[in-house]
């Protein structure tokens, strides 16, 4: 279940802010002056803790111990961004040389930090040609400011999952393609018990149910976050308060914000038997390429889709687009086996029968060019949908910050107030958030 890692997303860029703030002047120094042919032992670190996605990591090693018998990497799984960071300041033996993280706002951390190399001297050297490699969007959340200290691990993209059963008895004919078609099928869909409290809700935007944080369906809107300079520039942004109004409109079609969050209170945990979804209380549900698998191991009791997420209707043409993210991975800057780690890092990234391999084995998007062509990837329609939002051009990834996620928690935070009712003026609410977010950057910097 690949979805582990998204629990600890919160966790992850609350400890962004402070991960470089102690101790990150002078990260330990390596070495890219080893021989890769020579017999060496790697340290991998990685995140990934389910049986099914242990495996996978751990057969992908296998086949590059057999391309590459010189080279052994012992890998250590379920490992936090702070504990990779608290590592990598300490240096030492006991550091790992491959590193990876699923939250790609760090990034910007990583690389102006020193502490992941910047990887564009190894492409360099062994004739990678990275823009004829990855997608321009998975590309732009692996580098900040012109360094390259990460590359894309496999990646995810959101979209919509709809429950067809529900449709047909609505009768309704396709999934909902813009916001104004997503707030009159919504309203279709909703059903209520006979003493008025919702038995399903047609679409649920509350910000705190499973993957609905307000950045990803933000993404609907194709949203700047920061100006040339680096400032946040929400309150300038005109799509954020058609955002909070086309999520309120959603809230009020289907009895309000107390009726949909005592709906809520009902799931059970994303991950379990009880989720929302799976048990009919959700007729659409915005969701990863993942949920599919889920589905099916689960042997969902309904006929269920899957499409891209509606667009607001002044933007028609961007339908098909979604939010994108995914793993990264990179080389430790105290590793004095750069080069071998390199050839890791290059396996595992861009080698196109493993990252489909890979995919296929964690249920993820490929996230190469040639990958994504592959014939030998998973041929299923319902995952194909999440292919198409990976490929389309209007597809967005949150914007590396030289203090991680920091921003992300705080457009979050608030935005549970707004939909909360908590915030009366939003003009002014959004001044203040571009100030609170200019103040954390500032002090990250110095």
């Amino acid at each position: 279940m690949p979805r582990t890692r998204m629990r600890r997303y919160v966790a992850a860029v609350l400890v962004g802010a402070g991960l470089l703030a102690s101790g990150c002047a002078n990260p330990s120094v390596g070495s890219d002056r080893d021989d890769p042919t020579k017999p060496v032992t790697l340290k991998f670190w990685h995140g990934w803790s389910a049986d099914g996605e242990v495996k996978a990591i751990n057969d992908s090693i296998e086949r590059f111990e057999d391309l590459h018998p010189n080279i052994k990497v012992e890998a250590t799984g379920n490992v936090s961004d702070a504990t990779m960071n608290q590592a990598l300041r300490a240096g030492g033996d006991e550091a790992p040389d491959v590193v990876s993280s699923f939250t790609t706002n760090n990034v910007g951390q990583y690389c102006s930090s020193g502490m992941w190399v910047d990887l564009d001297p190894f492409m360099k050297r062994t004739g990678m040609v990275k823009e004829k490699v990855f997608p321009k969007t998975l590309l732009d959340y692996t580098r900040y400011k012109g360094t390259q200290c990460a590359l894309p691990l496999l990646a995810d993209a959101f979209g919509m999952y709809y429950n067809k059963d529900a449709f047909e008895e609505a009768g309704i004919s396709r999934p909902p393609r813009t916001m104004s078609e997503l707030k009159r099928d919504a309203a279709k869909l909703t059903k209520r018990k006979k003493n008025g409290d919702l038995e399903r809700a047609g679409f649920m935007p509350n910000f705190r149910l499973y993957q609905n944080s307000p950045d990803r369906f933000f993404a609907q809107w194709g949203p700047e976050y920061f100006d040339a300079k680096g400032k946040s520039r929400l309150a300038k942004e005109p799509a954020v308060k058609d955002f909070y109004r086309t999520t309120g409109e959603l809230v009020r079609s289907q009895g309000g914000f107390d009726a949909l969050e005592k709906l809520r209170a009902s799931f059970g945990d994303e991950m379990s038997s009880q989720n929302g979804f799976l048990t009919g209380k959700l007729a659409m549900h915005l969701d990863g390429e993942w949920r599919g698998l889920m589905l099916n191991d689960a042997k969902a009791k309904f006929a269920w889709g899957t499409a891209p997420l509606p667009v607001p209707d002044d933007r028609a043409d961007t339908y098909g687009r979604g939010f994108l993210t995914g793993t990264v991975a990179g080389i430790a800057h105290s590793s004095k086996h750069q080069n071998a780690a390199w050839e890791l890092v290059r396996f595992l990234t861009a080698d196109t029968d493993q990252v489909v391999r890979f995919a296929n084995a964690i249920h993820n998007i490929p996230s190469t060019y040639a990958a994504l062509k592959s014939p030998k990837l998973d041929a299923d329609p319902t995952f194909r949908s999440f292919l198409d939002i990976m490929a389309n051009e209007h597809s967005t990834a949150l914007p590396p910050s030289t203090n991680g996620g920091q921003y992300v928690v705080s457009f979050m935070d608030f935005s549970y107030s707004v939909e909360a009712g908590k915030v009366r003026d939003i003009d002014k609410g959004l001044r203040e958030l571009d100030a609170q977010i200019n103040a954390d950057t500032l002090q990250a910097e110095n």
